[in-house]
Order: C-alpha cells, then sequence, then structure tokens
C-alpha cells in the first residue's frame, strides 16, 4: 500500500518536473491554485533534492525517523509559507536552501544519526526557508489555501519517493547506492549556493 502510493507520488512529480527546470522560487506568473501549488517544489532541483534527501534519511534512520522526519518538514514548511503570507521578511532564504541540500546530502552520505530531536530540529529550521520560497511566490490579495495545500501535497510526496528510494538500504550495494546519492546532494547544494551568494 504505501509502495504504491508512493510510485503513484513519484509519477505525478516527474509529470510536473517536465514542465519546468527552472529553480522554484523565481517562477513566473501568478502562483495560486491547486495545481501551481503542487507544481511549485518540483519545478525547482534545490527543492527537489532537498525533499527527497528527507525522505532518504528517514529511511536509513528507520523507525520513528521514516515517519517523523517527513510529517515534520511539511508541518513545519506551511508555517515558513504563512510567515511569507503574512509578509515576514526572512533573510538568506536562497542560502538556507542550498544549506538544505549540503547538510541533509552529507548527512545521507555519511549516514549520519544524531539523537532523534536533532534530526527533527534540523528537517524543521530548513523547511523555514522552503516553506517562505514557496509562500512568497502566492500574489497579494489571492488566497493561499489551495497554493498552501499543494506545495505541501507535493512536498509530501517528494518525501515518500526518497522513502521509497531509500528501501534499498537493507542491501549492502543499496547503502552504497544511498551514500553516493547523498553525495550528489551535496554537490549540488555547493552549487545552489555559490548561485545564491555569487
Amino acid at each position: 500500500m504505501r509502495m504504491r502510493w508512493a510510485y503513484r507520488c513519484a509519477l505525478a512529480a516527474l509529470l510536473g518536473g517536465l514542465s519546468s527546470s527552472a529553480f522554484a522560487h523565481v517562477q513566473s506568473g501568478p502562483a495560486s491554485g491547486l495545481l501551481t501549488g503542487f507544481l511549485h517544489p518540483i519545478s525547482g532541483l534545490d527543492h527537489v533534492l532537498a525533499m527527497v534527501a528527507v525522505g532518504l534519511w528517514g529511511a536509513q534512520l528507520g523507525a520513528p525517523a521514516i515517519w517523523l522526519l517527513p510529517v515534520t518538514f511539511p508541518v513545519v514548511m506551511a508555517v515558513g509559507g504563512f510567515l511569507a503570507l503574512l509578509g515576514v521578511p526572512l533573510p538568506g532564504v536562497e542560502v538556507g536552501i542550498a544549506a538544505s541540500a549540503i547538510l541533509l546530502g552529507v548527512a545521507v552520505m555519511t549516514e549520519r544519526r544524531p539523537p532523534l530531536y536533532v534530526c527533527a530540529a534540523l528537517v524543521g529550521f530548513f523547511a523555514i526557508f522552503h516553506g517562505h520560497a514557496h509562500g512568497a511566490e502566492l500574489p497579494r490579495g489571492e488566497s493561499g489555501l489551495l497554493y498552501s495545500l499543494g506545495f505541501v501535497v507535493a512536498t509530501g510526496c517528494l518525501h515518500a519517493i526518497g522513502i521509497a528510494i531509500g528501501a534499498i538500504h537493507r542491501w549492502p550495494a543499496g547503502r552504497i547506492a544511498l551514500r553516493i546519492a547523498g553525495g550528489g546532494v551535496g554537490l549540488a547544494g555547493l552549487f545552489f549556493l555559490w548561485r545564491a551568494i555569487g
């Protein structure tokens, strides 16, 4: 049942990702509605990699992190989006998003196992930046409910994809593959950081 749901989310993310390869937070035009909100996170590689990495790391850590991290991220991300909708500024959003890819990638690459509350706090901290970036795209005066629901659902799907991929962790070759994937996410995060500060 879980795997079927993860595969459906993966298909939806893939189809949505084909529509744009730009960074999610440079989207143009009115960002409103459920579909636009859903497409927003999956249209930016920086968001996609960080959110999939949350699922990968949760899969590596096992229960209860495998469900706690993918629940923490969207909940706190919604708070970040709400702050953006209220017009509350958050400095360094681009840097925070890049740092999330770097640190989450390194956590997967090194199979880091800090206490669960540290994992949840780290994931929640980065979720604020991702949520703020999404929320900032909604034009003033428009209802953000469907848009917010869309980007929260898309985020959950990306986490599910990470968890589904992370299931290979149970085999020795899969553990190596996940560590390589984590290194790739970290390197991509360095590129995003270079773009953010360049």
